[in-house]
């Protein structure tokens, strides 16, 4: 059933934003991004969810392998003892030390989960063979998996493989908590005919988002489909 996304602002990034815009999904494709009111006269029988806020393409969690492997994401049942925050330095390797494989594999699937709250759609590995337990979690979830490369934001050079370094905010599952602009931070535009990976946060412009961070996400979709929904 082709759905229709609208918003007070839809911004595509890398096109011109639209004030009260909507995004149309047939399937898991965009088929039409524009002004709502043209987006609705185009698509009459498409069903509409308003949403309040801002929507953006998804976001790209440049750190999801080491927020995965080397951070613990308690169990809701572990709230007493542990908290609700990821775990992770020495917290998490006094947990690692006596970790059974079931129990780090709910934690790699709570991580994951979670990150849609955060308007994640994609999340940068590598996420090889010799873990296949990891492998197989992110391969269920349904986010797209991409390769570590020099562009993505917050690298140290340093580090093996040009890859990420030293966690300077801890476990935080936002992607804005380790820096970059809106820009850097989406996986991409947004598009006629790509995929329809968009989230929606409950701010005002592209500024207050960055500057809140994506703590604000009302909704998250994944391949046309809505994965996290917060009202």
């Amino acid at each position: 059933m082709l759905t229709i996304h609208a918003a007070p602002l839809v911004l595509p990034v890398g096109a011109a934003a639209f004030v009260e815009g909507a995004v149309a999904v047939d399937g898991d494709r965009i088929a039409a991004i524009g002004p709502y009111e043209e987006v609705v006269a185009a698509h009459p029988a498409a069903r509409v969810r308003r949403w309040p806020g801002l929507l953006t393409p998804g976001l790209r969690q440049d750190r999801a392998r080491e927020l995965l492997t080397r951070c613990y994401h308690p169990d809701p049942r572990e709230a007493d003892e542990l908290g609700e925050l990821p775990l992770w330095g020495e917290e998490f390797d006094r947990l690692a030390a006596t970790m059974d494989p079931a129990r780090r594999a709910g934690s790699v699937r709570r991580g994951l989960q979670r990150m849609l709250r955060y308007g994640t759609t994609h999340v940068v590995g590598p996420f090889d063979a010799d873990d296949p337990a990891l492998r197989a979690a992110v391969n269920r979830s349904g986010l797209v998996q991409l390769p570590p490369g020099p562009s993505l934001s917050g690298l140290d050079p340093a580090a093996p493989d040009g890859g990420p370094g030293p966690f300077t905010a801890g476990g935080d599952l936002d992607p804005f908590a380790y820096g970059g602009n809106l820009a850097s931070t989406v996986h991409g535009p947004l598009t006629v005919g790509a995929r329809a990976d968009f989230a929606v946060f409950d701010v005002p412009d592209g500024a207050a988002l960055c500057a809140g961070g994506a703590v604000r996400c009302v909704a998250t979709v994944l391949a046309g489909r809505l994965v996290h929904r917060a009202r």
